[in-house]
């Protein structure tokens, strides 16, 4: 056994025993590369992440290929970096029944859960039935704390794979207000008109931030 597997089964037996309780922030991130880096002392890579992105949540919220591009890294720990959040976020949906929303508020509710502690900005898309029972809610696209942009194709690709009836469109500001922008106004614009030339209606684009969420239809924009 070398230095480095005498450390790796100290840290894992401490985890056994006690859970995360006690470990620092580098000391947890250094366990889960364990099982991505199966060679190498992942020590230097947990700091070099923590210094980058500032906090754990960094290191969770930030894209796979921004990720990849930090000194030791690789496509295979980028993706367990990116897998733990969202299977945390998976496993805190409800199970109990179908989702409804089919009204601003539900929709609202449901998204404000989706986007809670999110750094970055994320563009989702809401797939519903005629009575507004969610399909399915695709990522569309994850940017920066400055912006994403939205994928047209995979928009309309994914109304028409779950048979949708209809369409929400929500993305976060994560440094401002639920205020729409002019961008906001024209990437409504185009995803309406992407959406209607396959027969599906897009019903809102809701806008998340700081807690608080505000309907692009509610507010007039769609009776245009």
């Amino acid at each position: 056994m070398g230095i480095h597997d005498g450390h790796r089964e100290k840290m894992r037996r401490r985890f056994a025993q006690t859970g995360l309780s006690g470990f620092a922030d580098h000391e947890a991130l250094e366990l889960l590369l364990f099982y991505a880096i199966p060679r190498r002392d992942t020590n230097p890579l947990a700091h070099r992440l923590l210094e980058r992105y500032g906090s754990l949540e960094g290191v969770f919220t930030a894209p796979a290929e921004d990720l990849e591009k930090v000194e030791g890294m690789g496509g295979s720990a980028a993706l367990l970096l990116r897998l733990v959040p969202l299977l945390a976020e998976k496993s805190r949906e409800r199970t109990d029944g179908p989702v409804i929303l089919n009204s601003t508020e539900r929709a609202g509710e449901y998204l404000l859960r989706r986007f809670d502690g999110k750094k970055n900005e994320l563009v989702y898309e809401l797939c519903l039935d005629r009575k507004g029972k969610l399909l399915a809610c695709k990522l569309l696209t994850e940017g920066d704390v400055n912006g994403a942009e939205l994928n047209i194709r995979r928009l309309v690709e994914n109304a028409l794979l779950t048979n949708a009836s209809a369409v929400i469109l929500s993305h976060n500001h994560p440094s401002g207000v639920a205020l729409p922008s002019s961008e906001d106004f024209a990437t409504t614009d185009r995803a309406r008109a992407a959406l209607e030339g396959v027969g599906i209606p897009m019903v809102d684009h809701i806008i998340v931030a700081d807690g608080d969420f505000v309907s692009m239809r509610d507010s007039g924009y769609f009776t245009k």
